[in-house]
């Protein structure tokens, strides 16, 4: 029985790590087409603003999504995607659209 339940945790815990991943690579999809990068170089800006921000990557990617579909993302997340894109200060507006 205990291998049945090991196999069911390895399981679940990899269920997740699928989810986390595509959660990233869809944050670096709207990161991409904000920025016009590279998917590397869309990689480095979300692990960038996840260090400067001390939030977990997986939630600044969550944040960004969310802010793809609503045009609602927090001040401090905003600040650095503007910083590394070089968009300049209040150049992503809430709804998402360059200015």
């Amino acid at each position: 029985m205990t291998k049945v339940v090991a196999l069911e945790d390895e399981n679940l815990q990899l269920k997740h790590a699928v989810h986390a991943h595509a959660t990233v690579d869809q944050a670096i999809g709207v990161i991409l087409a904000l920025g016009g990068l590279t998917p590397d170089e869309g990689w480095d800006v979300l692990r960038s603003i996840s260090q400067r921000t001390n939030i977990k990557l997986r939630h600044v990617a969550e944040l960004i999504i969310e802010w793809a579909r609503t045009g609602d993302l927090c001040s401090d997340i905003r600040r650095e995607l503007e910083q590394h894109l070089g968009l300049g200060t209040r150049a992503v507006r809430d709804d998402g659209q360059d200015t």
